[in-house]
């Protein structure tokens, strides 16, 4: 289940900063490699990151990132990073298979 969800276009570097130093060194130097305008964040279980972060990647040219928090054992957030229209494409087939899963 979803807790919060958001898109960030045209992050600053301010922005980028913050987020980056939740995550690994490692996705850090895959992060730099990236080209991309807009992240995609979604807040929710690690269960549930984890199937979301498979769902953005099938459904978009995105590159998800599992941002660690305060609580990452209970709750957590995938970062997804892309061109504006890729991240909107990969938030919405998060919010379907969401909606789905409800009816």
């Amino acid at each position: 289940m979803i807790s919060d969800k958001k898109i960030i276009n045209n992050p600053t570097p301010a922005c980028l900063d913050m987020i980056t130093r939740r995550m690994s060194p490692g996705e850090r130097a895959q992060l730099e490699k990236l080209k991309f305008n807009a992240i995609g964040l979604i807040q929710a279980n690690v269960a549930s990151i984890f199937y979301y972060g498979d769902i953005v990647a099938k459904a978009s040219n995105v590159m998800p990132f599992e941002i660690m928090g305060n609580c990452p054992t209970s709750i957590t957030t995938l970062a997804f990073f892309g061109e504006t229209s890729a991240v909107q494409t990969a938030m919405r087939a998060v919010e379907q298979k969401v909606r789905d899963s409800h009816e």
